[in-house]
């Protein structure tokens, strides 16, 4: 019997493509004579042909060599952007609180490679973050101590943001701060509260004028003061500046610190529970979190991220989040029955060309109407809002804008405090989500009762921007020393939610 012995595979430099069959002589097992077959080339042949051919064979081999047992090869594709196993601190939230956090947490320890934090956020567009759709202001005028001095605090960092966070060989942060100062109208109805307010911000340090509506028209001709009791000018550290720089920068440097910022979605906790008796014979069921579970966007896959501490500045979302670990969900008249008390509450802001407006004479003027009004650069554009009425608030389960709504809402009021916007032209429109706190409109710092390792720093009500310096650091404190540090914080814990004691803050815009 005879077969073919082997394939000869003979390759020259010139010459075309040529089949040749050799005969030899040789013996099979049976005695007969076998055939074989060579193949050469007769003709030219490009070099990238054969460096293919070659990088082929080498990638079969080396599939080959890594498929033996002992070798590293998986059928598993590694995902680079996976957040890694094992950190020590866990930030929910990449908007201006959560990398104020990381950043504060970072420059207490002042170590690159010490605590491992990692700041999660979901939207890395911020397409939908409260941070960058908001109006951008600044102010003491508040009515509560505690929210004066985290705007001193504030604005004071924002004034030496580069001392803060510069980075090495990038250029400076430029906020584009206007110092134009708030500007609040009061009605005869309110007027009492606002030299009330005016008392508690210059105890406070505050640099704040009471105005009276003649001293109001002297210096801005263009506001209508017509049943206009008295007026509240900020004289210092008021204004408005860009939030989408000031997100950037805290994350630029917080990333420069060693902070890993990670793209996901939180949808899930792994925790244990202890099970302990209060003084009325109750069980307390008391959780600590060993890992948060991180999805990646677009995809089926997930990380498990086993750590130490978890912070919840999750923004308009943080009591879907608390929702994963019980709170809100147990009996109730009891403290697991109790949920984080904040929402997300849709804003609309509209930016409008008024080419006869008051330009650069313009403050953030806030009406006792509700309705805001602010320059917007320097072109005789303005940005404008007023916040709904409770029974009034729109759908959240979209950011599309009302535009009848500065129809029959904002526009009217507007036109009649200022007579030059009733010729204007709205020009572009957005909506973003308010962090809302339905107890008292303040935020909520601190761990929960309930949870161990879980702060909270969430529940702003519109004011969490301007406030992020501040109680980022306080919150790092609270971490990392276990007590406020720079400002006393403690009057926004969760205690005064569970025994139902309101801090009310009455400047809410």
């Amino acid at each position: 019997m005879s077969g073919w012995r082997r394939l000869q595979v003979k390759f020259r430099t010139a010459g075309l493509l040529t089949w040749t069959r050799v005969t030899q002589p040789h013996t099979g097992r049976g005695g007969c004579l076998t055939f074989c077959q060579s193949l050469s080339t007769g003709g030219p042949l490009r070099n990238d042909f054969f460096k293919d051919l070659e990088a082929q064979l080498a990638a079969m081999r080396k599939k080959a060599a890594d498929a033996l047992p002992g070798s590293s090869w998986s059928p598993f594709e590694f995902n680079p952007d996976l957040p890694p196993e094992r950190a020590d601190v866990v930030i929910v939230g990449g908007g201006v609180m959560g990398w104020s956090i990381a950043y504060w947490l970072k420059k207490k320890e002042n170590k690159s490679a010490g605590m491992k934090v990692i700041v999660v956020e979901r939207d890395p567009t911020y397409s939908q973050a409260s941070t960058v759709l908001s109006a951008g202001g600044i102010r003491q005028q508040f009515s509560l101590p505690e929210n004066i001095h985290l705007s001193l605090h504030s604005a004071d960092f924002l004034r030496n943001i580069n001392d803060h966070l510069g980075v090495v060989n990038e250029d400076p942060i430029d906020l584009q701060f206007n110092h134009s100062g708030y500007l609040f109208l009061a009605s005869e109805a309110v007027a009492h509260i606002m030299e009330e307010n005016y008392s508690t911000q210059r105890s406070a340090g505050a640099k704040v004028s009471l105005m009276s509506p003649t001293q109001v028209k002297e210096r801005f001709p263009w506001i209508n003061t017509e049943n206009v009791a008295l007026a509240s000018y900020g004289l210092e550290n008021e204004g408005w500046f860009d939030p989408w720089t000031l997100l950037n920068a805290f994350k630029r440097k917080a990333i420069s610190m060693g902070v890993i910022q990670c793209c996901g979605e939180v949808t899930g906790f792994s925790d244990t529970t202890n099970v302990l008796m209060n003084r009325d014979g109750e069980e307390v069921h008391l959780k600590r979190i060993k890992s948060v579970k991180v999805q990646m966007p677009n995809s089926m896959e997930f990380q498990p991220v086993e750590c130490a501490i978890v912070v919840n500045a999750a923004g308009a979302f943080s009591g879907k989040l608390a929702e994963m670990l019980g709170i809100g969900l147990g009996p109730k008249d009891s403290i697991a029955g109790l949920p984080v008390p904040v929402e997300p509450r849709k804003r609309y802001v509209y930016v409008v060309h008024c080419p006869n407006g008051p330009g650069l004479d313009t403050p953030f003027l806030i009406d006792y109407s509700g309705v805001y009004i602010r320059r917007e650069g320097l072109g005789g554009n303005y940005i404008t809002g007023v916040s709904p009425e409770e029974t009034e608030e729109p759908d959240t389960s979209n950011l599309e804008v009302d535009h009848q709504f500065f129809e029959d809402k904002v526009w009217p009021k507007l036109a009649n405090r200022a007579p030059v916007f009733e010729n204007l032209k709205v020009t572009s429109a957005w909506a973003g989500f308010y962090d809302y706190n339905t107890f008292d409109q303040n935020g909520i710092i601190g761990n929960h009762p309930l949870i161990t390792n879980m702060y909270f720093a969430t529940g702003f009500s519109g004011h969490g921007l301007q406030h992020s310096p501040a109680v980022g650091r306080g919150v790092a404190e609270l971490i990392l020393d276990g007590e406020f540090q720079t400002l006393d914080l403690s009057d926004f814990s969760f205690r005064r939610i569970l025994v139902q004691e309101p801090m009310l803050e009455r400047n809410i815009v």
